[in-house]
């Protein structure tokens, strides 16, 4: 496998635009070489098979949805409460939104693991450690909320975010006034 990270990456993220284009069936090393205008066997030079390829793309997918360093650090300091649960939530909401091809592609994927079991196998790893690493931070950071708030909190991110990507049900509504509703549902008021 060749190791040259910049390019990895480029055709990881040419991946994720394939993905999100095109869906799974689009997806081949072909069509990332054609996508990241690479020489035909860039890909597979990188990526040896479908499987390294989307585990390459969960790689990247993590690597891009990520919140900055200095995100972190200016919320650190302040104090664990609702409030700074909600902005934590909305910061979320605002990365996967803003990044629309990384969170189209990402539904795209699922979707797919619900009809091969092989990419289901990559996938629920991938999607339970990134849910302990999420259960882990809201323990330490002394935020409000458990393992049951956090997994609601992700049913409902991921069901606001396919509403917001696709055919919305109420478009009129803004997405803080719903991130406040799931808030002040799911973690009352001590």
């Amino acid at each position: 496998m060749a190791k040259n990270t910049t390019r990895r990456s480029a055709l990881s993220d040419a991946g994720i635009a394939v993905l999100a284009r095109e869906g799974s069936r689009g997806l081949t090393h072909r069509a990332v070489d054609d996508e990241a205008g690479v020489p035909t066997g860039t890909t597979s030079n990188y990526f040896r098979s479908r499987d390294a390829l989307v585990a390459g793309l969960f790689e990247r997918i993590g690597e891009r949805l990520a919140p900055s360093p200095e995100d972190l650090a200016r919320r650190a300091g302040q104090q664990p409460d609702r409030a700074l649960f909600a902005d934590y939530l909305r910061d979320i909401v605002r990365r996967l939104s803003a990044d629309s091809d990384v969170t189209r592609a990402l539904f795209e994927l699922r979707l797919d693991s619900g009809r091969r079991p092989e990419l289901a196998a990559l996938l629920g790893p991938w999607l339970r450690a990134g849910f302990e690493a999420d259960v882990e931070f809201n323990r330490s950071a002394g935020l409000p909320g458990g393992r049951r708030e956090i997994a609601l909190f992700h049913y409902a991110i991921d069901g606001l975010l396919l509403d917001r990507l696709t055919t919305s049900v109420d478009p009129d509504v803004p997405v803080d006034d719903v991130i406040d509703a799931l808030v002040a549902g799911l973690l009352p008021e001590a």
